[in-house]
Order: structure tokens, then sequence, then C-alpha cells
């Protein structure tokens, strides 16, 4: 608890009321107020009341020195000023680095969650609810974001010249010729919650009002701070509203934390110019055009779509305006649909709990329509949706798992050796050692999508990635591998520490691989990236060394019948070649406008129809993969020609092709000397 002479300090300021003023209102001198403020005195209880009334804040307040609620009507939005350098930015880099998809909103966000998981056996729970509004309802909620304010913001953002802009503008239409709006709730339970100072280091001022700034401890999450750039890329306006309840207290309360985030470009409205993002708050009487978070009551949580529906601490983000920028899916029970299915392909292992250790998460998803239930909440089974490999870490978790498979449903462990590296900063101590990491294989299910594959994984037990196991014995059945690095191990060693480190280094901002990432050979000394080449191969070789292992003993007696099935002799079937078209050769360079000019040589199967193709560019920037843009160019070479709709048709039983092609300056995401770029090639739609 903060000592009163702050709090009252604190107050004054916030009420815009002097120390004379408040000794009228108290009735003691200006010496007592005086002494108050600079903590030579504390107030009896009746004059705290009194100093409670002055100030119009609730006793409890005064009494326990924590920072009243605010009125809804004390709430305004408030536009960060544009840099007197003139400097502009097009929007938040940030969000880049991840397509606007549901999948990769629903990876990040939960990964998050677990990321900020409180000590102890109880799962995070992570709850997606989705709400569709229209009509008085849609109204409403419009009323109480304020969005009479920010939708002039939006509007002047909204530069058809410009990536963001084009994505408002749309966002703005859709809304306008629908009058639908679509919300996605991501509540968690049994987390941290945004704990922290308004302005200084903390959680939440990482997530709310910085950018690229991770701040993790320990080898848990990622380290570069993007993951919740997520939330933002998934709204169609770039606005996310917040309300956080706090595992730790600050400014003496824990519950409805709450605030908001739009992310827009550079613009400019009434002779203004604005930077770009603007938050909603309370307005920061020492900070000028600066909002702070607010503790709001109940209703005004419910107005706004975030209350929460447990007391437990942990964060909840509204998408406002959320869609999938894939295009896969636009309808609200699709939506649902593909949350599920990410949830469940991404984290089934992170809810598989045993008797060594608990489910390290717990969710579900559901939609409603006017507050009237469409989808009813559904929790995720992971022994549904990936039976065979839920199997292999429940075993593990049991300490049920074997040496030699004799039975179908057992589950072999194994260790696969990861070769660690020293760290440039700490070069003087001893050799870090080898980390054993797990190996868990056992036979995949009849239906599965993805028989022979490897599972990634450490921590929190997300999936890394999922890696196809090639040259396998002849004649092998099919299972399914997971393997788990670092503290999923659970032997607690160092090695498994240093192992945890070490992978996190190794993964890309989107986490979905164990590369040799720029974190990776900055933070660890020569080699790093091939021992980690070498962890890769090494655990396709061990589960080729197990299949061929039980192929030996089946091939000398029939032996028991899980052996005779994982020996199934069917004739190979023959690999068939690639039947699409692919780049053969592209060269190119920038022109006196900053766009890419390049030249596409494709190299095209036969058949006896023409080939009809859609051309796509890819800009490949350093952290976010790559992201597609736009011809303003495309003038066919050799072999094909254009169509009316803008692909190339090709001639017929050619087998290669040529067209120039120079992209549209004002679709790059970044500046093109910043960047590679790479073409794909795709069967056209009129062809289709």
């Amino acid at each position: 608890m903060k000592d009163f002479s702050v709090w009252l300090a604190e107050m004054l300021v916030q009420r815009g009321m002097s120390q004379k003023k408040l000794a009228e209102m108290t009735g003691v001198t200006g010496a007592a107020v005086n002494g108050w403020v600079n903590g030579r005195s504390e107030p009896r209880y009746e004059k705290i009341a009194a100093v409670a009334a002055a100030l119009d804040v609730e006793i409890e307040d005064a009494v326990n020195r924590r920072t009243p609620m605010v009125s809804p009507d004390d709430v305004k939005w408030v536009f960060r000023a544009a840099p007197a350098d003139g400097g502009r930015e097009g929007g938040n880099t940030a969000t880049f680095a991840f397509s606007a998809s549901l999948d990769v909103l629903a990876r990040e966000a939960t990964q998050n969650s677990l990321d900020e998981q409180l000590p102890g056996p109880e799962p995070v729970v992570a709850k997606y609810v989705l709400h569709e509004l229209t009509g008085q309802h849609l109204k409403d909620f419009l009323a109480a974001l304020g969005w009479e304010a920010i939708e002039r913001h939006i509007t002047a953002a909204a530069d058809m010249r410009q990536k963001v802009g084009r994505v408002l503008r749309d966002g703005l239409s859709e809304l306008a010729d629908t009058q639908r709006l679509i919300l996605l709730r991501v509540d968690d339970y049994n987390a941290t919650g945004l704990t922290g100072p308004e302005f200084d280091d903390g959680r939440f001022a990482r997530v709310v009002r910085r950018t690229l700034d991770s701040g993790k401890a320990g080898a848990q999450g990622g380290s570069y701070g993007l993951g919740k750039a997520a939330l933002w890329a998934s709204s169609r306006f770039g606005l996310v509203l917040v309300n956080s309840t706090l595992s730790t207290p600050e400014q003496g309360r824990t519950e409805r934390r709450m605030a908001g985030r739009l992310e827009l470009p550079w613009h400019t409205l009434d002779g203004v110019e604005y930077a770009g993002p603007g938050w909603f708050g309370r307005v920061d009487p020492q900070r000028q055009n600066t909002a702070q978070s607010w503790w709001g009551d109940k209703p005004a949580a419910e107005s706004l779509y975030l209350e929460r529906s447990e007391a437990a601490p942990g964060t909840t983000f509204l998408v406002v305006g959320a869609y999938d920028g894939s295009g896969e899916t636009e309808d609200l029970e699709d939506m649902h649909s593909r949350l599920v299915k990410s949830l469940a392909h991404n984290f089934w292992a992170s809810m598989v709990g045993g008797n060594l250790e608990g489910a390290k998460l717990s969710a579900s998803v559901t939609a409603f329509r006017n507050g009237v239930p469409v989808r009813p909440e559904e929790f995720i089974d992971p022994h549904t949706h990936e039976p065979a490999r839920s199997r292999a870490v429940q075993a593990f978790l049991d300490g049920e798992t074997v040496q030699e498979l004799t039975e179908r449903d057992q589950v072999l462990q194994t260790t696969v050796p990861l070769e660690l590296r020293r760290r440039k900063d700490d070069l003087r101590a001893d050799n870090p050692g080898v980390h054993q990491a797990v190996l868990l294989l056992t036979a995949a299910g009849e239906d599965d999508e993805q028989p022979d594959c490897v599972a990634y994984m450490r921590a929190t037990r997300m999936v890394v990635k999922y890696k196809r196991v090639g040259d396998l014995p002849l004649g092998h059945r099919t299972f399914q591998a997971v393997l788990l690095a670092g503290s999923s191990t659970r032997s607690g060693t160092p090695e498994a520490e240093a192992a945890e480190q070490f992978l996190r280094t190794a993964e890309p901002p989107d986490h979905n691989d164990w590369i040799g990432t720029e974190d990776l050979t900055a933070t660890y000394e020569r080699g790093a990236r091939q021992k980690i080449i070498d962890f890769k191969k090494s655990a396709d070789q061990k589960v080729r060394e197990v299949l061929r292992g039980q192929a030996d003993e089946a091939a000398g007696d029939e032996g028991p019948q899980v052996l005779r099935e994982l020996l199934r002799l069917d004739p190979p079937k023959v690999a068939q070649s690639q039947g699409f078209p692919t780049v053969r050769a592209i060269e190119g360079a920038i022109d006196n406008t900053g766009a890419w000019d390049v030249t596409v040589t494709v190299k095209l199967p036969k058949r006896e129809e023409p080939w009809v193709i859609t051309a796509v560019p890819r800009f490949v920037v350093r952290s976010a993969g790559s992201v597609s843009v736009e011809w303003s160019k495309i003038v066919p070479l050799a072999g094909c020609e254009l169509t009316p709709h803008g692909d190339l048709a090709f001639s017929d039983g050619a087998t290669q092709g040529q067209f120039r092609g120079v992209t549209d300056v004002s679709s790059h995401p970044v500046s093109a000397a910043m960047s590679q770029v790479m073409v794909d090639v795709r069967r056209a739609k009129e062809e289709l």
C-alpha cells in the first residue's frame, strides 16, 4: 500500500484541486493539508472520510490508497501527435510480421497466455468468444466505444495508396454496407494479467504501449515481442480493447484494468497531423495528450463486451471488427470452426495431462449473435482431434512408455542428443554439454491426415513444427512421433534449461521451426546453427533406426501382432512427378521509381491443354516471411499472352514461358531496398 501522502498528491493533481481548496472543503488549515501531502502527518479516519468526500471518491479508496474507478464519461480517445521532424509511419511494422488470419491469431495469443501461466498445477484457461452485433446491439456498443470520435480518424487514415489504408477502407465499407460487426474476445484465466506501472517497465506497458518489446523472463515464449501484434492485425480497424484482472495489485486494485489501442498510419484531420496510434482511457493530467488505463465498473465492462466470467487473474483482449485476412472464412460459424481447428492443431499436447504432470491448457470456443448462442461453448479434447499423438504424450506423462513395442497402442520412448553451444557472453563457462531430448513413437490412427511425422515442441508443449520423415523402411506401418526438447522433457537438468534457451533463440518470429536465426548466431558461439540442423537430422534418423530395428526382428520371426502390423509389406506407391508450373529463374533489379522490375522464367509440366496461371509477387522481409504485393505492369515475353483477367495463358504444349513484371510501389509493405522479391505461380481461377 502506498503512503497516504503519495496517494493524496496524485489525487489532487488528477482532480485539479489545490491544497488550499481541499483545506476549505475539509475544515482544516492549509498547514495541515500541506503536512498530509508532504508526509509529515496523516489524518485520522474522520478526516480521511472528509478528504474522500471532497475528492469525490469512495472512502475505501482513500483508506486503502487505491486509484478510484473512472466514470465512462471521463474516458476518451487520445491520438499521438506527429513528430516535429516530419517522419511518417505507414502503420505498425510489427503487424506485418504475421498474416491477418485466425490461425495465426489463435496460435500467437494462446502461446502468450501459456507464457504467463501462474505457478502451480492449475492450467491456463483460454476462452475464445465470437460475437456478431447488428441493430441496437451494434449501436449501443459503438456508442460505448466512442465510435463517432475515432471513425473520423480511421476515415482520414484510409488512404487507398497504402496497404493499411486499403484494409481500413474495406473495413469501413463492410460496416456501412452490412451494418454488422464481429467481435472476437480472447480470455485467459490463471495467468498473470497486465501487471506493472502505466509507463515504466512491466507487462502492461509492453503490451499496450510498446512495440517489439518481449521482456519475458526465463526460457519460455518468444524473444521478439511480436505475438501481440497478431491481435491488432486481425482487426479490420487495427483496434483492440483490454480488460485485465491482475495477479498482483497495481494502484491498490486488481479488477478491471481497462484500456484500448487503435493502430493507424500517419494521417491528417482538420489540419492537424497525427503519428497514427491512439489510446482509449483516462486523460493523464500530468502528461500532455496522453491517455492512461482506467479502473472500470461492471456496467462499463459489459457495455464494451469486456466483462470477464471468472474472478481468476488474467486478461481479456477484444478484437473489434475481427476478420480472417486470408479470406478463407467469412461467416460466424466458419470462424468458430477455424478457431477450434487451429487451437487443436497447435496446442493438443498442451491440453494433455497425466499422472506426473497436468495439462497446461484448457481451451474452448463459443459464438453468439446479438447475445444469443449460435455455437455453444466447445471445449477442445486433444484425444479427439489428435488421438495417436495425444496417446504418446499421455503415456510419457503417466510414465507408461516402453523401450520395445509389443502392442499396437504402446508408446516407445528413446532419446535424441542435442549438442549445446556456449553463449558469447559466457565463453569462460564450462562446455554446456549435451541435452537428451525425448522422442516418442506410436502407431498412427487410420484417419490421421499427417502420418509419418515428428512434432517438435519445448516448454509449453505448443507444436513448433510438424516434420515428415523421409527414407523410411519398405512397408513400414504408419506412425506418429513427438520430439520433446528442453523443459518439456521434465528432466530438470542444467542441460535441459540450456537447451530451452538455445532452442528459443533458434525460433523465427512466428515460432514455426528451429533454424539458424540472427538471434542464435548473435547469442551463441560459432557452430550453433549446425547443431540445430544436426539435432533435427538426428531425430529423423532415430525414427528410421527404431522402425528398421522392428523390421529386423520381424524378419527372423513373425513376432507379436503389433510387429506384423508395423511391417505391412504392400508394394510401394510410385511417386508422381510434380504436376504444377514452377518458377525456373527470376532476374531483375530495383528501378528508379523504387519498384522491383523482374523477368520470370516459368517451367511447365507437359499436358494437352494450355496452362493459365496467376503470378503473385511477394516481398521476403527479414522478420515477416513473405508478404504479397501487386503488379503495376506485367508483360508477356515468350510463349505466353495476357488474358482479359490479367492472367498468363501459355501456348499449347509449351514447357517453358517468360514474362516481365514491375511491382506496384504503393502496395509495398516496406521499401524494395529492404526486401528480396519472389514470385509464386498458381493455376488461375479462370482455368479452374
